[in-house]
């Protein structure tokens, strides 16, 4: 769902699953997703299971013009190779560009290549990258 309703308690356990970490166990992991959604994206993609938990998000930024940008694409485990991370993206892109962007941007590590490329339908682009 775009733009659904989520507790930052939900994100920070699944992101906690989805990126191989305890929840509360890095720095930056345990924020308020809700304040910072609302705050800083265009919007986010929820999906939830039969029994209501949050099992997909994948959070939207922008530039406030026509580029915006996926963070944090997670699903659960136990939700995994059903289509579930491809469709979040889907959602992104209706709602990206019914907001008017005409480029979405996504940076991935080369294990995702496959899921972005193929499943996505994302092409390959040049970048940078400064670590700081």
């Amino acid at each position: 769902m775009w733009r659904g309703e989520f507790t930052n308690d939900e994100v920070n356990a699944l992101h906690a699953e989805a990126f191989g970490h305890p929840v509360g166990d890095v720095d930056w992991c345990d924020v308020d997703w809700w304040g910072r959604a609302q705050h800083h994206s265009l919007g986010w993609v929820c999906t939830r299971s039969s029994i209501g938990a949050l099992v997909g998000f994948v959070n939207v930024a922008w530039d406030g013009g026509v580029h915006a940008f996926l963070l944090d694409t997670m699903v659960a485990l136990s939700h995994r190779s059903r289509g579930l991370g491809a469709s979040l993206v889907s959602t992104a892109v209706t709602g990206a560009r019914a907001a008017g962007c005409q480029w979405l941007h996504v940076d991935f590590e080369t294990h995702l290549r496959p899921f972005y490329l193929d499943a996505c339908g994302f092409r390959p682009t040049e970048a940078g990258l400064i670590a700081l």
